[in-house]
């Protein structure tokens, strides 16, 4: 569980935190930090904006009248709604002026237990790259709408008090986002232990250059994204197709890794994925979407500012992760 009482933010805020908590609000901060992290990831796609949006809702509930506020829970949901509806207002134009294509920070899922700002809420689905690629599709309400009703089974009552629209116009925005979703939208059908298998054959198959085997991987509509952000070189659109999503991977990124780069195999955003460190820092972070026991879309991170939160994620582990049997061959 993450202590937002020591988290390491900038001078301001740690100065204000090192006022003692109320008992009442550690107990708040302790017993609803990972619902509330969990809803302001799948609204904005980034892990570190989620982990600021939950400490600025602590900020303003230490502010108010603590005796005033009927549930916690509530009070505390409605702030960080809002105040991820807010920065997806915010930043619009960014992300329709981004360089290449958009993905979200990574999130380590298999944290020690009680570490995982995703432990208690955690739903497969509705956590993975893929899904969360897919809701861009929405609208920033229809966004909220769905996730709280389909993912936090809040009530559209519920809901309409935190956006402060109406229940029946609630209902459209979620029955509009289902819509948007449903084409695109598909249950995960494989098993952790055959998503590992699968992710390790990948692999094997880009290192041994055996181009046959990776293909028979791979869906004959598989798609591949690169999110470098404009400051790592990475493919400006997604590229399709079995050919040549298996000669990308298996000379662009297999074959031009650094020569002292390890590659292991951690759970992010709630599958095994494929990580690559060099040289101290993380390089690279690939996950599968693994649909009827083939690969149907890769998604890479090398975006180093969005891998920052993901390597200090690894690195604030007790257990040094690259001597582990997650270490690849």
């Amino acid at each position: 569980m993450l202590n937002l009482a020591t988290l390491d933010y900038d001078k301001e805020r740690t100065d204000y935190w090192k006022e003692p908590f109320p008992k009442t609000l550690m107990e708040n901060t302790q017993t609803y930090q990972p619902l509330l992290f969990s809803i302001a990831y799948r609204l904005t796609g980034y892990a570190s904006q989620a982990e600021d949006i939950v400490q600025e809702a602590y900020l303003r509930y230490q502010q108010v009248d603590q005796a005033a506020i009927h549930s916690p829970k509530s009070y505390l949901t409605t702030i960080v709604t809002n105040l991820s509806l807010n920065y997806l207002k915010s930043v619009q134009r960014e992300r329709e002026e981004y360089i290449g294509v958009w993905l979200p920070e990574p999130l380590l899922t298999a944290l020690p237990k009680g570490n995982s700002p995703e432990e208690t809420y955690e739903q497969q689905e509705s956590l993975s790259i893929a899904f969360l690629v897919l809701l861009e599709r929405l609208s920033p309400p229809e966004r909220a709408v769905f996730l709280l009703h389909e993912v936090f089974d809040y009530s559209l009552v519920e809901i309409a008090k935190i956006i402060e629209k109406t229940p029946e116009h609630c209902r459209q925005l979620f029955h509009r986002a289902k819509n948007h979703l449903a084409e695109k939208r598909h249950r995960i059908s494989v098993s952790p232990a055959h998503q590992r298998q699968l992710t390790e054959s990948f692999v094997a198959a880009c290192q041994s250059g055996n181009l046959t085997a990776l293909t028979k991987l791979l869906a004959s509509d598989v798609t591949a994204w690169a999110d470098g952000g404009g400051k790592v070189r990475a493919r400006l659109a997604p590229i399709s197709g079995q050919e040549r999503v298996a000669k990308r991977f298996m000379v662009g990124l297999m074959h031009r890794m650094p020569a002292d780069a390890i590659l292991f195999i951690e759970e992010i955003n709630g599958v095994p994925a494929i990580l690559c460190w060099s040289d101290s820092h993380l390089n690279w972070v690939l996950t599968l979407d693994i649909r009827d026991h083939v690969i149907v879309g890769l998604y890479t991170l090398v975006n180093p500012d969005k891998l920052a939160f993901l390597q200090r994620q690894l690195e604030s582990r007790p257990e040094p992760f690259l001597s582990s049997s997650q270490v690849l061959p």
